[in-house]
C-alpha cells in the first residue's frame, strides 16, 4: 500500500479545514459552510471532467479507477529479488542447459519474465531477444505515459476552471446589484465567486497532481525491473557466469540494497 500518499493526502485535508476553520484553537469549524457552493462545484470539478474526457479517448478515461488500483499498490516484484530469481535461472541454465528454463517459465507469474525466459529457450537471435524486449517495455511506459497525461490535463484545466467559475459568479453579482440597497451584499457575493478559483486550485495540487506524480513513479519502478529482466536474460542467453552476472544486475540498484543483499548471502529465489 502507497502509505506515503494516503498520509500526504489525509494530511493536506486536515490542514486546509483547520485553516478555514480559523487557523488556531479555538476553531471556528461553523465557517467551514462558507466554503461550500453547489454552483461552484459542478463548474469545477464537472467541466474539469468533461474536458478531460474529451482530449482522451474513451477508454483511458474509463479506466481511472484502474490507476487509483496501480498507483496505491506497490510492484508485486522487487529488483532484488528479480536479481535472485535471475541468478537461479544462470545456475540452471550452466548446468542443464537453455532448455531446462522451460519449466521455470512456465511457472512464472509475470508475463513479460516468461516471455523473456520462453525467448531463449526458443533460441532466438540474442538482438531479437532484446529488441523485442526492449520494445515491449517502450510500448508499456508510453501507454503508463498516457495516463499520467490525464491526470496532467486534469491539473492543468481544473484552475482555469476556477477561475471562469468565478467570472461567472462576478458577472451575476453585478447583474444583481441593486442601486438603492447600496454595497451590502457585495462582500458576501464576492466570497462566493471566488470558492471556485479555491476549488480548482484545490483539485489541480491536492488530487490530480500528486496522481500524475505517483503513476509516473510506478512505471519508473516497473522499467527499472524490466529493465534487469532484459539485461538479466541476455547475459543467461550468452552463458554469463552466475556470480559475475549477480554483480553486473545489483549495479541497478542502490547501494544500501547491494548491501543488504550481500548481508543476506546474496541467495534465493527472492519469492
Amino acid at each position: 500500500m502507497n502509505i506515503g500518499y494516503i498520509i500526504g493526502l489525509v494530511l493536506a485535508i486536515v490542514v486546509i479545514v483547520l485553516g478555514m476553520a480559523g487557523g488556531f484553537p479555538p476553531y471556528h469549524f461553523e465557517q467551514l459552510g462558507n466554503f461550500v457552493d453547489g454552483a461552484s462545484v459542478m463548474i469545477v470539478i464537472g467541466c474539469s471532467l468533461a474536458i478531460v474526457m474529451a482530449s482522451f479517448d474513451l477508454k483511458t478515461f474509463l479506466s481511472i479507477p484502474k490507476h487509483f488500483m496501480v498507483m496505491l499498490k506497490k510492484p508485486k516484484q522487487k529488483p532484488e529479488g528479480i536479481i535472485n530469481q535471475l541468478v537461479d535461472l544462470a545456475q540452471i541454465a550452466r548446468k542443464d542447459g537453455l532448455l531446462a528454463l522451460e519449466e521455470k517459465a512456465n511457472a512464472q507469474e509475470d508475463p513479460f519474465f516468461k516471455q523473456a525466459i520462453m525467448l531463449i529457450v526458443d533460441a532466438n537471435d540474442p538482438d531479437r531477444v532484446r529488441a523485442t524486449l526492449e520494445n515491449d517495455i517502450e510500448c508499456m511506459s508510453d501507454r503508463h505515459n498516457a495516463a499520467a497525461a490525464l491526470y496532467d490535463k486534469a491539473s492543468a484545466v481544473s484552475p482555469a476552471f476556477g477561475m471562469v467559475g468565478t467570472l461567472v459568479g462576478l458577472i451575476n453579482m453585478l447583474q444583481n446589484m441593486d442601486p438603492t440597497s447600496g454595497s451590502s451584499t457585495i462582500g458576501t457575493d464576492m466570497g462566493v465567486a471566488l470558492i471556485t478559483t479555491l476549488y480548482g486550485c484545490i483539485l489541480a495540487h491536492m488530487i490530480f497532481g500528486p496522481i500524475a506524480n505517483n503513476l509516473r513513479i510506478r512505471d519508473s519502478e516497473e522499467v527499472l525491473n524490466k529493465m534487469i529482466i532484459v539485461e538479466g536474460i541476455t547475459c543467461i542467453q550468452a552463458g554469463e557466469n552466475p556470480k559475475m552476472l549477480r554483480e553486473k544486475l545489483l549495479t541497478f540498484v542502490a547501494q544500501k540494497q547491494r548491501e543488504k543483499m550481500a548481508e543476506g548471502g546474496g541467495s534465493g529465489s527472492g519469492e
